[in-house]
């Protein structure tokens, strides 16, 4: 069975009757009901290709997650000290955090009319709190990362 599309002029074999009693529009040769069946089955083969691109997709993203889980716990079992200095300083940063996350907020209260007509003020406002929110949470999500990587003959199994 040939599975190549065939032409076929759309818009004169479809239309839309709505008006309460439309009668069931049939096709004296069959075409329509043919045309039907074989555009659902390239729907249904589109789905099945789709299906297993994600398929593939979600195994080579476990797979690379895996491997960097596997190599964050060798570097963990290689640097217990430094692993054990990083918590504590992702533990103190977040501290840090959390009192710049305060002042920030109490700006944005503060000066929340400005903020909100003066473009300049909001421009002066992202430039003073951005980057530096940026850089922090950066430099936490790294040492999170460090320290918070379970043992790798535990973990990956």
């Amino acid at each position: 069975m040939s599975r190549e599309p065939r032409q076929f002029d759309f818009a004169s074999m479809f239309s839309i009757d709505v008006s309460p009693t439309a009668p069931a529009r049939t096709d004296a040769d069959g075409t329509l009901g043919e045309v039907m069946v074989g555009l659902l089955r390239q729907i249904v083969d589109g789905q099945h290709n789709q299906n297993d691109l994600l398929e593939e997709l979600l195994e080579n993203i476990n797979t690379s997650q895996k491997q960097r889980h596997s190599e964050l716990g060798q570097w963990k079992d290689a640097n217990p000290e430094l692993a054990t200095a990083c918590r504590d300083a992702a533990e103190t940063l977040g501290k840090v955090q959390s009192q710049f996350l305060h002042t920030l907020t109490e700006e944005v209260a503060e000066n929340a009319e400005c903020l909100m007509d003066g473009e300049y003020m909001l421009t002066e406002f992202v430039d003073r709190f951005g980057p530096r929110l940026a850089h922090l949470n950066g430099v936490l999500q790294v040492l999170s990362q460090l320290s918070n990587v379970q043992n790798s003959t535990n973990a990956v199994s």
